[in-house]
């Protein structure tokens, strides 16, 4: 079938090979090459649609996102291309990331407006909790876990999503990695977009969020870093309840949501999700390295308990009132007067920073690493992996952010979706390994061994290849530059970016 993408066609359904809507006349395939299979969704400012990019061989699935203002006024119009233009600039400058949809191709015909994507195939946590009930609190950690780094290098980049919900957060079926999609209603913190204020609330609809999980200084027009942070809790929330915010009661005082009575969860984690969820901007986290942290110091509370004990610790400010501070838990002031301590510069000399910094440095072995991933836990960010024995192991859409993999045997090893930013993988041997998709940004791959391995459409942006053999590696699509690729070793079977073999 192909469909018709023209507003209001009574009939957009059409045979497979049909070039010309026999309802409407319209034209089918866009630009002569995308060819419309059906819609995917609807709203008030457009519709996205599943496509086929009939120019490429193999016709590979992809999203169009059409935006259709609804007004004919010019200031309105050019308005909405600012919008459509601010979109397609922040995809193009971010979406390099594993867990972000690539950006393909952008366009306007008459008046509207196109967006080409990546095509994420898989279910959103929305139906995951539909189909399968609420998470537990163990699995809301490991969302957290997965989410959260995406979060960091989407504010890296001075970008702030502004509709971050369980409906705009795909699990990835070949993978089943986490991936964030509509950037519709992203706000850039270097270029924000000037505009009329008289006009202001004709598109505020489309670039204010939802409802329910935009908090308050994002629903004033006026969001922040940790208006999406807000977001992931209310998102946590969900999770754990099977509720949408506006299913929940509210504190009529305050405004925050009264979700405690909906779900089980630990002192300590209730701590951070009041934080996450907590009105005053102010008393919100501020970053997303910042909960990582907290959620990463949980194990070691106990021992942390005992060796403050005898320690003098600083008094915690709380806003709460005093029936809320008689339901705080010890184990929960604890937490706090953690919190509380780590920020300060002497944090370093503490037993807690030494009781993470040795979890960093734990020494995997191959078994392992193989069985914390069978078991759901692929985030080895700062690991210490160097010489192990991974041949042919499956690692696909695993972390390993800042990692040591040097001297790593990872032979015939499927990499496809890996994080391995600023990873450390000089003399690594990568030979026919699956690093398809994989983000290598700022990687050490100097002497790697990469003969034969799929790097199609691996992001390698500064990623340092000095004397890395390259020869008969498939970089089909990769985002890599030219002065890279005369640093590393290639022969005439080397498959350049542009899908050929340089003859020489």
């Amino acid at each position: 079938m192909t469909y018709c993408t023209a507003t209001g066609c009574p009939k957009p359904k059409n045979a497979p090979n049909a070039r010309i809507c026999e309802t409407c006349g319209s034209k089918l395939w866009l630009r002569d090459r995308y060819r419309v299979l059906g819609a995917l969704g609807r709203g008030g400012f457009g519709a996205t649609f599943l496509a086929r990019d009939q120019s490429l061989p193999g016709y590979p699935s992809c999203v169009i996102k059409q935006l259709r203002p609804t007004t004919s006024a010019p200031n309105l119009l050019e308005m909405a291309r600012e919008l459509f233009q601010r979109e397609a600039n922040i995809l193009g400058k971010i979406g390099n990331h594993p867990q972000l949809p690539r950006l393909l191709d952008y366009f306007e015909i008459a008046q509207e407006f196109y967006l080409v994507q990546e095509y994420v195939s898989g279910s959103t946590l929305q139906k995951e909790v539909k189909h399968g009930g609420p998470f537990t609190e163990v699995g809301v950690k490991q969302f957290l876990s997965e989410i959260l780094p995406v979060v960091q290098y989407i504010h890296s980049h001075k970008i702030i999503h502004r509709d971050i919900k369980p409906a705009n957060l795909i699990r990835r079926e070949q993978d089943k990695q986490l991936v964030m999609i509509d950037f519709g209603a992203v706000k850039d913190k270097v270029n924000p977009p000037q505009v009329n204020p008289s006009d202001q609330t004709a598109l505020t609809a489309y670039a204010i969020g939802t409802p329910g999980y935009a908090p308050p200084e994002q629903m004033a027009m006026r969001p922040v870093y940790a208006s999406d942070l807000y977001a992931i809790g209310v998102t946590c929330v969900f999770l754990l309840t099977g509720r949408s915010p506006k299913d929940l009661p509210y504190d009529p005082r305050t405004g925050e949501l009264r979700w405690q009575n909906h779900a089980i969860v630990s002192d300590h984690f209730a701590t951070i999700m009041h934080k996450l969820l907590d009105i005053s901007v102010h008393s919100r986290y501020q970053m997303a390295e910042d909960v990582l942290r907290d959620l990463d110091m949980e194990p070691y509370l106990e021992s942390l308990s005992q060796n403050l004990a005898f320690a003098t610790i600083e008094p915690v400010a709380v806003t709460a009132t005093t029936n809320s501070e008689n339901r705080i838990s010890p184990s929960s002031r604890m937490a706090e007067a953690i919190r509380a301590r780590k920020d300060r510069r002497s944090h370093k000399n503490t037993s807690a920073y030494k009781g993470v910094e040795r979890r960093k440095n734990h020494k995997f072995t191959p078994q392992s690493v193989k069985e914390s991933y069978e078991k759901g836990r692929r985030d080895f960010s700062a690991q210490n992996l160097s010489n192990l024995d991974l041949h042919k192991q499956v690692l696909a859409g695993a972390r390993f952010t800042k990692a040591d993999l040097h001297g790593t045997n990872l032979l015939g090893a499927d990499l496809s979706h890996a994080n391995l930013s600023r990873t450390n993988l000089t003399q690594a041997t990568l030979k026919n390994a699956k690093l398809q998709n994989a983000y290598l940004g700022d990687a050490n791959l100097t002497g790697a061994d990469l003969r034969g391995a799929n790097l199609t459409k691996a992001s390698l942006e500064t990623a340092k290849l000095t004397d890395a053999n390259l020869c008969g590696a498939d970089l089909t699509g990769a985002t890599i530059s030219e002065e890279q690729i005369a640093a590393a070793r290639t022969n005439w079977s080397t498959v350049h970016p542009n899908g050929r073999r340089q003859f020489l």
